[in-house]
């Protein structure tokens, strides 16, 4: 996938649920995965040409682990003059070496996110740019209704009230597979995630079923994904235009 259509998706999604405004200080979550890094192509790229100003800050939580090297994600802030701020903490000593978890992700996802949003308020920032694709919100969907019973899966903007935070998710409409080729395609400087309970989690689990059905009935995600945009952002667009409403009155 080239530049060109990564932006053209990005900006459908920003223009379709509203994520950007004149003025927003955005922070763009790096884990050093390709998702992050072809978000944060999207939106230096979105910044030069969008109607609305906005200003950027690459933020990566450093989980501690041994051998994580961040020299080419920094280079390549510094060739996009994109602030970039590195958040080292004790996470990976806690987990695995103090309380040895056996089931670590659950802790892990929640000081990571703690560590990431402080880092987010002091930087001034008032959203925040999380890399979920179109594969993202299907799997998503299929966790919620194996292991919770509804049909459900996380929204484009999510407005944090405690931490009067915004969540943006500016790849929605990309495919896992398009960002692969954009990965290749642009060199992108991935970092890989030294954890070892990397590829042995539900959210795993999901993407092995939702290949398996893709393979067995082409189309599956596809299908899936209009259906979410039917029966569940669909409402949601209409809650937003109720809140506009009502903020105009």
């Amino acid at each position: 996938m080239k530049l060109q259509q990564l932006l053209s998706y990005t900006r459908r999604a920003v223009d379709d649920y509203h994520m950007i405004q004149e003025g927003d200080k955005i922070a763009v979550g790096i884990s050093g995965g390709k998702d992050s890094l072809a978000m944060l192509y999207a939106l230096h790229g979105l910044k030069r040409f969008y109607p609305a100003s906005f200003e950027l800050e690459a933020i990566t939580v450093d989980l501690g682990f041994p051998g994580f090297d961040l020299s080419g994600i920094r280079a390549l802030c510094e060739e996009m003059g994109v602030h970039y701020t590195v958040v080292a903490t004790d996470i990976y000593d806690i987990i695995f070496r103090v309380r040895k978890e056996s089931n670590p992700c659950a802790l892990c996802a929640k000081m990571r996110k703690g560590a990431l949003n402080q880092a987010i308020k002091e930087t001034g920032c008032n959203k925040i740019a999380y890399a979920h694709h179109k594969n993202d919100v299907v799997e998503t969907m299929l966790l919620s209704l194996i292991f919770e019973g509804r049909f459900h899966t996380f929204a484009p903007v999510t407005y944090l009230d405690r931490m009067d935070l915004t969540v943006i998710r500016p790849l929605m409409y990309v495919d896992e597979a398009d960002v692969i080729g954009f990965q290749h395609k642009y060199s992108l400087p991935v970092c890989k995630s030294p954890c070892p309970a990397d590829g042995h989690t539900k959210r795993e689990y999901a993407k092995d079923l939702l290949r398996s059905l893709n393979q067995e009935h082409p189309g599956t995600s596809e299908r899936m994904f209009r259906a979410i945009l039917e029966g569940i952002y669909k409402p949601y667009e209409a809650l937003e235009y109720v809140q506009a409403l009502s903020e105009t009155r």
